[in-house]
């Protein structure tokens, strides 16, 4: 084999060339996906137009379906339903131009996932900007629309001592990247289990973890070694928010919240910001996750705790209506995709 391709010069070049392909090849698609979005807007507001101003009614939606397949042999996407769909994103959307700027931004699938589900024009924001910044597939949007993302993270009565721990701009951070609440029911436990158990089934499946928790955690470890002063010291969930810049550690509890757990916690976010934090790091951040949770005991035992912590429930089951649990993946599709990973 040639030298050259045993140099390590040579091997960081060939990396970069291959991201530098990797990037051109997702934003050619990115390019795509908008040019039809906006392709699928402008034939939407046409049908509405000429309905509208020479009286046409639903026929010439079949007829402009049957014409254009004609015409152009072979291509997909304009069947009369989908024509009546692209009628209907325009018709959702013509009197909001904030979300004209991002429906661009996410697939076809998605758009019409969020139409027909949603109505609310905050609640569309959330989900079209998480669906594009979480890079959602549209089962997972699906999965988060029925297990109410938006509910949980944007109109919950959150706790914690952020604003009182952090500077602002991060405490605005911090309380919009958590939840009062978090879905686990996707690892498939339904009933009380040990906080060990609770632990291994969120590592064994911490991909879909990690889209629960939202944008901007990675996964460090999980019983994360702290070494300080000859001891060591063990935290369940150990993560880093990219956007916060923040070390994040969850600590999994199986039953009710207990005042002692926000100590507890203090104690292992002071070692982290002593011994694991690096230089230019904000400060670490825990959240307490507890399968019950009492306001006041929440309340008293933050009061005086000086490093941010907060606390939430997870929720292991939801009951679905039966028409929507075929939509939702099973344990089975939920292996098989992280063993695609």
């Amino acid at each position: 084999m040639n030298k050259l391709f045993k140099n390590k010069d040579y091997n960081l070049f060939l990396k970069t060339i291959k991201s530098e392909i990797l990037s051109a090849k997702i934003g050619a698609v990115r390019t795509v996906n908008r040019q039809l979005i906006l392709l699928y807007w402008k034939i939407g507001e046409a049908i509405v137009e000429k309905q509208e101003s020479l009286g046409w009614g639903k026929s010439v939606v079949e007829q402009l379906s049957k014409d254009i397949r004609k015409d152009f042999d072979g291509i997909k996407g304009y069947s009369p339903q989908n024509l009546w769909n692209m009628r209907q994103f325009y018709v959702e959307y013509q009197n909001f131009p904030k979300l004209q700027q991002l429906v661009g931004e996410i697939p076809w699938g998605h758009n019409l996932l969020i139409i027909n589900k949603i109505k609310q024009e905050k609640v569309r924001e959330y989900y079209l900007k998480a669906a594009k910044d979480c890079g959602w597939s549209r089962n997972v949007l699906l999965n988060q629309i029925k297990a109410d993302a938006y509910g949980r993270h944007k109109q919950a009565d959150k706790h914690h001592n952020f604003d009182k721990a952090l500077p602002k701009h991060i405490a605005e951070q911090a309380d919009e990247a958590m939840k009062e609440s978090y879905m686990l029911d996707f690892l498939g436990i339904t009933a009380p289990v040990l906080e060990k158990e609770l632990e291994n089934r969120m590592v064994e499946k911490i991909r879909d973890v990690i889209i629960e928790f939202g944008q901007g955690f990675a996964f460090i470890g999980n019983q994360y070694k702290i070494k300080a002063k000859n001891r060591e010291y063990f935290v369940d969930l150990l993560f880093y928010h990219r956007k916060l810049k923040s070390l994040v550690v969850f600590e999994l509890k199986a039953g009710k919240f207990k005042p002692e757990y926000a100590g507890k916690m203090n104690f292992y976010l002071n070692l982290l910001d002593d011994f694991v934090r690096e230089e230019g790091e904000m400060p670490s951040i825990g959240i307490i996750l507890c399968a019950e949770k009492d306001n006041f005991e929440i309340e008293y035992s933050l009061r005086d705790i000086n490093k941010p912590v907060g606390v939430a429930e997870y929720l292991l089951t939801k009951k679905l209506p039966e028409k929507f649990k075929d939509a939702l993946p099973t344990a089975e599709d939920i292996r098989n995709r992280l063993l695609e990973k």
